[in-house]
């Protein structure tokens, strides 16, 4: 009778995981190429979705991803309405937060300029005193950075908008994020016009946000590893670089 017991259990796991709910994420939308709509309309696609679909299908539970406006992945996340959430920061006010797993990646904050331009790099900040720098209205890039004397031009409302106006020659340097900055270069086509100045502003590792000690954070983490160690996400990586 006992080992009836057992297989009644085991099958009644088994059933359970079977069953097992999609796990929502959540992410924020528009943000090209990281997490955007495709050309359908309805299907969410980008580095970051390419990412986290990859280790969801490593974890071999369903899932579905919702692109939304950032307060409100933030809200969902609190509420509870959603697993995860993606991407985020991994300052101390995030960590107290949420259970942050990963990183993810990395992120690179850089400047960017025309080749034409005398700007080869930068050592400290006062090297960028003489130059005009293009940036999006209302961003942060970081603290000694956003607090220096220096000439901005803050008039672009969007990533996009901000190539646009260093193509222009309406500034002299933008700054943002690197892949961003690139991939909104090469819709251009004007890869061979610009150049990425070799030394970044900063360097930001992009964690999944989960809620405080959720058991579901650590099966992520597992998962995440073992493509990591792998080798398995570098295609996904080389691929939204080009």
């Amino acid at each position: 009778m006992k080992a009836i017991g057992y297989w009644v259990l085991a099958l009644w796991c088994l059933a359970c995981l079977a069953g097992e709910p999609a796990w929502r994420l959540v992410t924020e939308a528009n943000v090209e190429p990281y997490s955007y709509l495709g050309r359908d309309g309805s299907s969410a696609q980008g580095l970051d979705v390419e990412l986290v679909s990859a280790v969801m299908r490593e974890t071999g539970t369903p899932f579905r991803i919702s692109l939304l406006p950032w307060q409100r992945v933030k809200l969902q996340l609190a509420q509870k309405e959603a697993v995860a959430g993606f991407v985020f920061a991994g300052t101390a006010e995030r960590r107290a937060q949420y259970e942050l797993v990963g990183p993810l990646r990395k992120g690179q904050t850089v400047f960017v300029a025309l080749k034409r331009s005398p700007l080869q790099d930068w050592r400290s900040l006062d090297d960028l005193k003489p130059y005009v720098i293009g940036q999006v209205r209302g961003y942060s890039y970081d603290t000694g950075f956003d607090k220096a004397p220096l000439t901005r031009d803050d008039h672009a409302g969007s990533p996009r908008q901000l190539v646009a106006m260093l193509l222009a020659g309406r500034v002299d340097v933008i700054v943002g994020d690197k892949v961003q900055l690139m991939y909104f270069v090469q819709e251009q086509r004007a890869a061979g016009l610009v150049r990425v100045l070799p030394r970044p502003l900063v360097e930001m590792p992009r964690y999944v946000a989960f809620a405080k000690g959720d058991p579901r954070a650590r099966q992520f983490e597992a998962a995440l590893k073992r493509l990591q160690q792998s080798g398995a996400l570098q295609p996904i990586f080389q691929r939204w670089s080009q």
